[in-house]
């Protein structure tokens, strides 16, 4: 059998577009080109790999077992090729990281900060995604590194080595120029469903979170805005439309927002770093993965009783 990288790269593709003609212009290569590689490639292995017709062509059953395969191969390729020259010295590297939105706006900002001043010459990419689609590109060799929230660290298949950081109550935040929702240091969450809430997007794990708490205490949340983003949620709190329940960690340089701790039972949930266990890292990745733990461990610090480190699988 005498297939090469190319002709995945070329299948990957156009299972991706679902149109020969857009993979072609994807990869700087005349259609005909293009289909012949894949001809060669179905006739090196003995089966069809798309049904191919007037209005695009989709992967058979062939194609489908083939898809996650090439998509592995391609990755492990590359990070062959970014590990070798990195040791030659025709290159810094390249860092691919994923992070859930609510850290992209909290501990990524700092460790992406504190990276590159260390290492100005290394590449960084982010995707910004929930838990679940993170996972995805993992698996699929898009990223290197992601930063997933779960509610037990365990939750990520066995194809991910994943490395618990933080573990952070959720907490009820209100304007700080309001006066304060609770008399003392927690609030009932029956109280909190009384408040005008503003809730995040249902794409965001934590809007479910927050649903699944509610419906278990039998609460209908009042609710006043629906839908937003973590930062517009944000910002509407401190312009006082209403309150939102929000990992403690935004809070960290936030004079604008107050909050207040949930009483028992508390919601929390698990900051875990996750990486492919069948993929080496290369040695600009193992230096991200070090400048998120530092990190991590700085945010633990400034945060007090509502975040604290979490503790290593075992």
């Amino acid at each position: 059998m005498r297939v090469n990288l190319e002709q995945l790269q070329s299948f990957v593709t156009v299972a991706r577009f679902g149109n020969f003609t857009r993979a072609a212009e994807e990869l700087y290569l005349a259609q005909p080109t293009l289909s012949r590689q894949i001809t060669a490639l179905e006739r090196d292995l003995g089966a069809e790999l798309f049904r191919r017709a007037r209005g695009g062509s989709t992967l058979t059953p062939a194609g489908e077992s083939l898809l996650p395969l090439a998509r592995r191969m391609l990755a492990d390729a590359e990070s062959v090729r970014r590990e070798l020259a990195e040791l030659a010295g025709l290159e810094r590297g390249r860092v691919r990281l994923g992070a859930t939105p609510t850290l992209c706006i909290s501990l990524v900002a700092e460790v992406l900060s504190a990276f590159h001043a260390e290492h100005p010459g290394i590449d960084l990419h982010l995707s910004e995604q929930g838990s679940r689609r993170l996972l995805d590109e993992l698996v699929s060799g898009e990223l290197d590194l992601a930063l997933i929230t779960t509610s037990d660290a365990s939750d990520a298949a066995e194809r991910f080595m994943t490395t618990p950081l933080l573990v952070e109550e959720l907490v009820v935040v209100s304007s700080a120029g309001r006066p304060p929702v609770a008399d003392g240091d927690a609030i009932a969450l029956a109280e909190v469903a009384a408040l005008p809430q503003i809730v995040f997007s249902s794409t965001y794990d934590l809007r479910g979170t927050t649903d699944a708490a509610f419906a278990d205490a039998g609460l209908t949340p009042e609710v006043v805005l629906e839908g937003a983003e973590m930062d517009a949620v944000l910002r509407f709190v401190e312009r006082g439309l209403g309150v939102a329940i929000v990992p403690a960690l935004v809070l960290v340089d936030r004079p604008g927002l107050r909050s207040v701790r949930l009483e028992a039972p508390t919601l929390a949930r698990t900051i875990s770093l996750a990486r492919p266990v069948d993929v080496e890292p290369t040695a600009a990745v193992e230096v991200m993965q070090r400048t998120i733990a530092a990190t991590a461990q700085g945010f633990a610090a400034r945060a007090g009783a509502t975040m604290r480190l979490a503790e290593p699988n075992r």
